[in-house]
């Protein structure tokens, strides 16, 4: 409430009280009423809101006495000032008493009057104000209250675990979902030690390293077993006052049928593809056989088809090692040994298999080195990625084109750049160039044969190898993949070339 606002009534009998106080007040921004008796006060208060009211106790009709306890019982917050005189002082105190703020006497003089009055203002202001603050704080209580019943009602009924632990690794929190997911019969207590609850020490080290990293608010997501169970455990951090970390949630997910599923899927595969490489292989090997003369001779075009045969068949067993290498990614069983290995030895070996095709197709293919230093590798895998990596530049760029392989020591990292002047890729295919089965849409690589694997078997040995991959392109303009290594440690003098 502003102090324009204030709004006063004079209720006095006296017209020269009355016109004075209007006076003096009004020029101090406050708003005046006026009545000229008791009884027209008591209407004035009905019909309009007052702030002060200047109340004189002699008054014809209704005397202030007996306007004051109207007032007192009606409007119990209103600052009452008595106007009396010199006679009635004794009468004024015992108002006081009855609950009047104040009074003054007359004839008063200007100064100590406005003063008394600005102090019922401000009285009026600071009621007014605490008023407001209650009613906020009790609106804000019953929104907490109504916030924390919901949020109990949404984590109650969610299928998923949930539970809330403090600073301590006490439980704080939880759902009925938890107890069935963790088998535990009857009530917990709370708090109770997140210990006694999870077996996994691997999660209660995630939780208690959350809650000892100030301004944590880094999601992790990791595995966590329940008896025959496997569950996914989502853990963030809860923050307090100035990004303190207060507490940590932690949501667990049964992903048991998905293991059991993922797992069934690789059997599978290994099945499969067992099954059909050794035909194959056997089958491939008969016609090489036949080819050779081994078994009688054949006519040139009885040749053509074995060898159209043959190629087929190369296509199946490039697809069934492909589909071997993913599930072997997918178990973490790619990688199956680290040497040091000097990247420019094994780029050299490559580049003597794969530079007769790139002339073929007047492709430019050049090769360069800076700072280089070993990394830690599997031979086979490394080999395979740079393998695929350059020969799918080579069929993605036109005759005439040009593929460069650039890699440096990066520090602790080994960078390797494929560069190619080809078809590029559309902005609106890079995020999906890595999925699995997913190919190029492009007229002039529709000839180009492949099962979409490679890319998604490259960037899963990439991450086995605890490195990233990440591509920029330009439609006809070219394409650049970007490998990251970590490099070997140690005195790399003293490292081998083993490959």
């Amino acid at each position: 409430m502003s102090e324009e606002k204030i709004r006063i009534l004079v209720a006095d009998d006296e017209k020269a009280i009355r016109d004075g106080c209007q006076r003096v007040l009004s020029s101090r921004g406050y708003e005046i009423r006026l009545a000229e008796n008791g009884s027209a006060a008591v209407d004035v208060l009905a019909s309009e809101r007052i702030d002060i009211l200047l109340l004189d106790l002699k008054m014809p009709l209704m005397g202030g006495e007996e306007v004051l306890e109207i007032v007192r019982e009606r409007y119990p917050e209103m600052p009452v000032i008595i106007i009396t005189g010199h006679g009635t002082v004794d009468t004024a105190v015992e108002c006081m008493k009855k609950g009047a703020y104040d009074f003054i006497t007359k004839p008063f003089q200007v100064d100590p009057f406005l003063i008394t009055v600005r102090r019922a203002a401000d009285k009026r202001r600071l009621e007014d104000q605490a008023r407001r603050f209650k009613e906020e704080s009790e609106k804000n209580l019953y929104d907490l209250r109504l916030e924390k019943s919901r949020l109990r009602t949404i984590v109650q009924c969610m299928g998923n675990g949930v539970m809330v632990c403090n600073r301590k690794l006490e439980m704080v929190l939880h759902n009925p979902a938890l107890m069935q997911l963790m088998e535990i019969q009857g009530e917990m207590q709370d708090p109770c030690s997140i210990r006694e609850i999870i077996g996994d020490g691997t999660l209660c080290e995630t939780l208690q390293k959350m809650l000892n990293t100030p301004g944590a608010d880094e999601v992790v997501i990791q595995e966590t077993a329940a008896g025959k169970k496997v569950l996914r455990a989502i853990s963030a951090p809860l923050l307090g006052p100035e990004r303190s970390v207060v507490g940590a949630v932690t949501v667990l997910e049964d992903i048991t049928p998905f293991k059991q599923l993922d797992q069934m899927k690789n059997d599978f595969v290994h099945m499969v593809a067992h099954e059909l490489r050794s035909p194959l292989v056997s089958i491939r090997q008969l016609n090489s056989v036949i080819l050779q003369g081994l078994a009688g001779p054949i006519g040139e075009k009885q040749g053509d088809f074995i060898n159209r045969g043959n190629k087929k068949i190369d296509g199946l067993l490039t697809l069934i090692n492909e589909l071997l290498d993913v599930a072997k990614i997918e178990a973490g069983q790619y990688v199956q040994r680290k040497v040091p290995i000097r990247i420019e030895k094994v780029l050299g070996e490559i580049f003597a298999l794969i530079e007769p095709r790139a002339k073929e197709h007047h492709i430019d293919l050049s090769c360069s080195f800076k700072d280089m230093i070993p990394i830690y590798a599997d031979p086979k895998s490394l080999e395979e990625i740079l393998n695929n990596l350059i020969t799918n530049a080579i069929n993605y760029s036109p005759d005439g084109g040009r593929v460069r392989v650039t890699a440096a020591g990066l520090g602790e990292y080994v960078q390797i750049l494929v560069e190619d002047t080809g078809v590029g890729i559309a902005p609106e295919e890079l995020p999906k160039i890595f999925d699995k089965f997913y190919r190029v849409k492009h007229p002039k690589t529709r000839q180009v044969a492949g099962s979409g694997l490679g890319l998604a078997i490259v960037k899963g040995a990439v991450e086995a190898h605890h490195g990233s991959i990440d591509v920029e392109s330009a439609l006809d303009k070219g394409t650049t993949f970007r490998i990251l290594l970590p490099a070997a440690r140690g005195d790399i003098d003293q490292m081998t070339d083993a490959k």
